[in-house]
């Protein structure tokens, strides 16, 4: 793995490499590899996981047939849209009230 640092901004180069490892699982994997996981856990785990992918794939092939509803969105996303929105506008005048 391989991050530029431009004009000595070794602060964003750093985000970038973190960003670049978390989208890779190096992050995951290197948690997962703390202890030792027994060879039943390991299969159990790749189980679980390849069931869940399964379970997603089919929910985004039967969105996108429009057998069933895309999710809605959570409230919390909603209020940072909000607010990312009103800090684009600026700040209001307060003082013509």
């Amino acid at each position: 793995m391989q991050v530029l640092v431009r004009d000595n901004n070794v602060d964003q180069a750093l985000r970038v490499l973190k960003r670049k490892m978390q989208r890779e699982g190096i992050f995951r994997e290197m948690k997962r590899r703390r202890f030792y996981e027994k060879p039943s856990e390991k299969m159990t785990r790749e189980r679980a996981e390849a069931a869940r992918r399964a379970r997603k794939l089919t929910r985004k092939q039967a969105v996108r047939d429009g057998l069933i509803a895309p999710p809605k969105k959570r409230q919390a996303q909603a209020g940072k849209v909000a607010a990312i929105q009103a800090r684009a506008i600026g700040p209001t005048d307060r003082s013509a009230r």
